[in-house]
């Protein structure tokens, strides 16, 4: 087993993936190969929970992930890229923490009130669309990672995460309440206390200006769109400036794309100056070079993306191999809490065939 820590994250096939991911996870993810245990899930079970119905699709978007966390730098070599519909030990651990979150806590979680009101479900949603608040908590727990790296807007996810951690580790496994976080499993805790490791961005704007960047909202420039794809999108950002010499808010999408896609800092603030003065400087003109400067970061990943095109075996391949690598690490630990819960009864073993 290796001694670096370990961290866990991913992502819910519902589309491709964008440069919000990019900034707000991803970017994060590759780095951290350099010095920790990565295990990046696909939570396809997830994506059941509002697209019941639609299974394959789901079954499409899930490969298209793993297309594009390869494109973007995630290495299967160093890092395990699994299915959670492969890992049994997510699902029973689910099960468990249920029983240790009353539901009005799960309800008031902000980021799935925002989920219900923006996929407009009102109250039809199915049982298992809060349950899978629960399940994420067993997706981050059943790899005991040190670290989650997340975006902004699923920081209250992993709070509800920390709060089954400390939960079980007291109920079970005797930590004092007054335990510092860092300190649960010297205490003798079965679960770390996971920290969020939020990206440089913790929440990249749509190209709408308005919205968080979304392919179900059609505001987003997507990690596998083309060079001409990227500049067109580019192109409706709406900042309602109506000439060169009028004054443009420093602050505005276009402006914040520039701060983050642009990566010469003294051009940034050369082009913020001009157009806070109206200098002379119009938004087609910064249009251009931004979607230059976007195009080549993606370039690369263009180019590893394309070793991918149309061969699913060898993408199925990369995700046997990371589930193999994951059911050992999640097997571990559904073990050491059954055992803690007065759940430990056999031994057993999960094979991949």
């Amino acid at each position: 087993m290796s001694e670096r820590p370990r961290i866990l994250t991913g992502d819910t096939p519902t589309g491709r993936l964008h440069l919000g991911h990019w900034v707000g996870s991803v970017k994060r993810r590759v780095e951290l190969q350099e010095s920790h245990d990565c295990f990046f899930i696909v939570a396809n079970i997830h994506a059941f929970t509002t697209r019941a119905d639609k299974p394959d699709e789901i079954r499409s978007d899930t490969l298209e992930i793993v297309r594009d966390l390869l494109a973007m730098g995630v290495d299967p070599e160093r890092s395990a890229i699994f299915l959670q519909s492969e890992i049994p030990a997510i699902a029973e651990l689910t099960f468990l923490f249920a029983m240790l979150l009353p539901y009005n806590r799960v309800m008031r979680n902000p980021t799935l009130k925002d989920e219900i009101k923006v996929k407009n479900l009102g109250e039809t949603y199915s049982f298992g669309f809060p349950l899978y608040a629960v399940g994420q908590t067993a997706d981050i727990l059943a790899f005991r990672p040190v670290g989650v790296p997340v975006g902004e807007d699923q920081v209250p996810h992993l709070e509800l995460t920390r709060e089954v951690a400390r939960r079980f580790n007291q109920m079970y496994c005797g930590v004092g309440d007054k335990i510092e976080d860092d300190g649960h499993v010297a205490e003798g805790g079965v679960f770390p206390v996971p920290r969020a490791d939020v990206g440089k961005v913790g929440r990249l704007v749509g190209i709408d200006g308005e919205n968080k960047m979304s392919k179900s909202l059609n505001n987003a420039v997507h990690i596998s769109d083309t060079a001409k794809q990227v500049q067109k999108r580019i192109n409706k950002i709406f900042t309602g400036r109506q000439s060169p010499t009028e004054p443009g808010d420093p602050t505005n999408v276009l402006m914040q794309y520039c701060d983050i896609f642009i990566p010469d800092a003294d051009r940034v603030a050369e082009i913020k100056d001009q157009y806070a003065r109206g200098a002379d400087i119009g938004d087609g003109h910064i249009k251009q070079e931004l979607g230059a400067a976007i195009n080549e970061l993606l370039e690369p990943m263009r180019e590893r993306r394309a070793k991918y095109e149309g061969d699913d075996d060898a993408v199925i391949d990369v995700l046997k191999s990371g589930t193999i690598r994951a059911n050992a690490i999640a097997e571990e630990t559904l073990a050491m809490a059954k055992e803690a819960a007065g759940l430990g009864f056999f031994k057993r073993k999960v094979e991949l065939t």
